[in-house]
């Protein structure tokens, strides 16, 4: 079994083409061309010298070259727009392979200028001509002999003499797949049921799969996603990834004090009709704890509504209603217009979508809005995703602008470029250096014009809804989006107009696959590797590509099916990412250590989350531990309060272990003598074996306790297709066996069940023969096991 698997914490989505556009071999000898070159050009480069035109540029230039080092400046909205050499994203084209095509033609021309016979391309690079990005490469360095074959092959006359093919090697032509062995069906949907909905797989999805195999995974998933149960699970997920519930604050102040003074706190002087003041205090307690709790859900039941109803997933940043609860609404001040369209207007967790009017301030100013209502645009306008992404007057939104492209284009700005080494330098040397000095703009051309869409957010303290007094700040770059300028008409709508073009955005939709396998692994999508001097990059490079041809793939469909999440859903749990087993063998082969590399990500290994062990136990035994629904509790055991702990995680700790050996041993504790005091057919964990059977007595009773272990087996662990001539259960059997002859072996032993095992208002369960409790020990071994406690 695969380690698990910490996730990626930061994200860089790196324009890499996929599509291997066919070209003949060209290019010629140094000797036989007729353009001088340095003897640094002339430096022999170990790699893919002479492949055909389009391999090499997509496998060495811009893979390891062009996508890490010139692309961030040299793009539309980046601080080199304006140069020679513009590339194009290839994760924001719209036909496959166009943005390649773009960029080996631009790279062509100007590969062939010169600046003193020498290439102006790799002067560039290395920091020559005055390159405002200074050094983006080393002389003598992979990357430089890289650009110098590349210069090379785009000067060589057109007749000249074409190198030799190089021989593809069995490695790159096989599937990545090729001996990588896939789960059993029937665990493929057990882990599905339990991941999405916190449930055991039924009999009747078990004979589908059994029968039908990933092809039934369709229609039970169809079914699955109906269930309330997942809909709580896609809220969690979904929060694990915004982290809306983490704000400062009570959460009704996500509501401003200028524009809701009179209800935000509607809870304070609500009429409860109890006499008892102490239960009246109670009852407004709750009734407060209820409204704060429905107001931090709002934006994740956006997230439900969406997918529940099967509208376009774009609607996250377009959608022009806002969800609110009968309690919501009361703090909104729309309670009484909307009474009578829930269907119990006393639930604080009823939601509905509704479009609020536009914004009027204590002195009553009204918001500027043509269409009188409030320019909703999804989570982008959301009081609470905005509370829980507030700014100050130095951060000027950029907070919110670098979680903008983080949550919805998968981007971490803060990866885009190093770290300023001198800081104060660079303030002496330019009077605006987030305009001028190009380590600072490289980011701040991509952020600030986000952030200045963020404008009408900006009322200090709170930062939220209202402008900025003296106005949007002009040492900033113009409010926009990659390249593009805000027009004055829509300045009202500023963050529709942002909405609208994110939908549009093919980054958006593979950032939301990106989202599913996050919530279904635990893990986030793989970062093309960094290091082209690294020995496994190349292993390391053909995973990426695997991965994200795949990521694209589900893209696609997803777009297709009117952007429909639940076909990401679907499309993962299908997709070989998820079924690949953990366990597969690594050939002990001339390549082993490259295909170990290759496989490192590949298969589920994850610790359960507190939330999906308490799951767990519940599904497994119809009743939760409990312990891990206290928030401290869950936090010792690796769980978020989506504020200061925001990453759940992902290795055990010490204080990990002992709350697993306290789970096993207590819910084998309270469930393995009650299981026995009812009748049969009513059992869940030994419906076919009395407390009377030992072992040693008859091969029929040995029979039925091999049997009891293998119906344990396939309930706590999934292992549907183990038989009782398996090891484990020939190991587990010895277990029950010598836990017997060790309680035989001493005299007095109690011939109850323990105390502390009885359940509330339950009688102590007589065990003269030690066997119910010699069960609990077989039901916490199997707790133990890593495949209760991981996924």
């Amino acid at each position: 079994m695969l380690m698990p698997r910490s996730p990626a914490r930061f994200r860089l989505r790196v324009g890499l083409a996929l599509p291997f556009l066919v070209g003949i071999c060209w290019g010629v000898s140094a000797e036989e061309s007729s353009v001088a070159k340095t003897a640094a050009e002339a430096a022999p480069y170990s790699g893919a010298a002479c492949v055909a035109p389009d391999s090499y540029f997509l496998e060495e230039v811009w893979t390891k070259v062009a996508a890490q080092a010139c692309l961030k400046c040299h793009k539309v909205g980046g601080d080199a727009e304006d140069t020679k050499l513009v590339l194009q994203d290839p994760a924001r084209e719209k036909e496959p392979g166009e943005a390649l095509r773009h960029n080996k033609a631009a790279f062509i021309a100007v590969s062939k200028q010169r600046e003193k016979d020498e290439s102006r391309l790799l002067l560039k690079a290395t920091g020559g001509l005055e390159h405002e990005g200074k050094q983006v490469i080393k002389p003598g360095s992979t990357a430089y002999r890289i650009l110098a074959e590349w210069v090379r092959q785009a000067n060589a006359p057109n007749g000249a003499k074409p190198g030799m093919k190089v021989a593809v090697s069995a490695q790159d032509t096989r599937s990545f797949f090729d001996g990588v062995a896939m789960i059993d069906d029937r665990k493929l949907v057990r882990r599905a049921t339990l991941s999405l909905a916190g449930r055991l797989p039924t009999d009747e999805e078990l004979t589908a799969a059994k029968k039908d195999g990933v092809k039934a995974m369709g229609p039970i998933l169809d079914a699955l996603m109906k269930e309330d149960a997942f809909y709580d699970r896609l809220a969690e997920a979904f929060n694990d990834i915004l982290l809306t519930r983490g704000y400062d604050d009570v959460p009704e102040n996500a509501l401003s004090y200028e524009h809701f003074e009179k209800t935000r706190h509607w809870t304070q002087n609500y009429e409860l009709k109890i006499e008892d003041k102490a239960a009246q205090q109670k009852a407004r307690y709750k009734l407060t704890d209820d409204y704060r709790e429905a107001m931090l859900r709002e934006p994740t039941e956006l997230v439900k509504y969406i997918v529940r109803n099967e509208r376009p997933f774009t609607e996250i940043v377009t959608a022009d209603y806002i969800m609110v609860s009968p309690y919501t609404a009361r703090g909104y001040g729309v309670f009484d217009e909307l009474h009578d369209q829930f269907k119990n207007a006393e639930d604080p967790f009823e939601y509905l979508p509704v479009r609020i009017k536009a914004l009027k301030n204590r002195s009553g100013k009204v918001q500027e809005s043509p269409t009188g209502l409030y320019p909703s645009a999804g989570l982008l306008t959301n009081f609470e995703y905005l509370r829980r992404y507030p700014t100050t007057e130095t951060n000027r939104n950029r907070l919110r602008a670098r979680m903008y492209f983080q949550h919805f284009l998968g981007i971490d700005v803060l990866e885009l470029a190093p770290r300023v080494s001198d800081a104060a330098a660079i303030t002496a040397q330019f009077k605006v250096p987030t305009m001028e000095a190009s380590e600072c703009v490289i980011c701040h051309k991509t952020i600030d014009p986000i952030a200045g869409l963020f404008q009408d957010y900006y009322a200090l303290p709170e930062a939220l809804f209202g402008p900025r007094k003296d106005g949007w700040f002009k040492d900033m770059f113009v409010p926009g989006e990659e390249g593009e300028a805000l027009p004055p008409e829509d300045r009202w709508r500023a963050l529709q107009w942002l909405g609208e073009r994110t939908a549009r955005d093919p980054r958006f939709a593979t950032t939301m696959v990106e989202h599913v396998y996050y919530i279904l692994t635990g893990c986030k999508t793989l970062l093309p590797p960094s290091s082209i001097d690294d020995p496994l990059y190349d292993a390391k490079q053909r995973a990426y590509r695997a991965q994200r041809a795949e990521v694209e793939r589900i893209a696609g469909i997803m777009v297709k099916n009117g952007f429909n999440l639940k076909f990401v859903f679907k499309e993962w749990v299908a997709s070989p990412f998820y079924r690949a087993d953990g366990r597969s063998p690594v050939a002990n082969s001339s390549n082993a250590v490259q295909r170990q590399a290759e496989m490192a990500d590949l298969g589920i290994a994850r610790l359960l989350s507190p939330e999906q062990l308490e799951r767990k136990v519940a599904a497994v035994f119809a009743k939760p531990w409990g312990r891990l629904h206290d928030k401290q509790a869950a936090l010792l055991y690796g769980g978020i309060d989506s504020k200061e702990v925001t990453e759940r995680a992902a290795d055990p700790s010490g204080a990990m272990g002992a709350l697993q050996r306290i789970m096993s041993n207590e819910v084998a504790c309270k469930n393995v003598a009650a299981d026995f005091t009812l009748d049969p057919a009513q059992r869940r964990l030994f419906p076919g074996i009395e407390p009377g059977v030992r072992p040693g007595v008859s091969a029929e009773d040995d029979q039925r306790i091999r049997a009891a272990i293998v119906h344990l087996q396939k309930l706590v662990l999934g292992r549907y297709d183990i038989a009782e001539s398996d090891p484990d259960v020939e190991r587990t059997f010895r277990l029950f066996a010598g836990i017997l002859q060790d309680a035989h072996a001493h005299k007095g032993i109690d011939p109850q069940e323990s105390y502390f095992c009885r359940g509330e208002g339950e009688k102590r369960l007589p065990d003269p023969d030690y066997t119910v409790r010699a069960w609990r020990g077989v039901v916490t071994y199997l707790l133990r096991q890593q495949a209760f406690l991981y996924e």
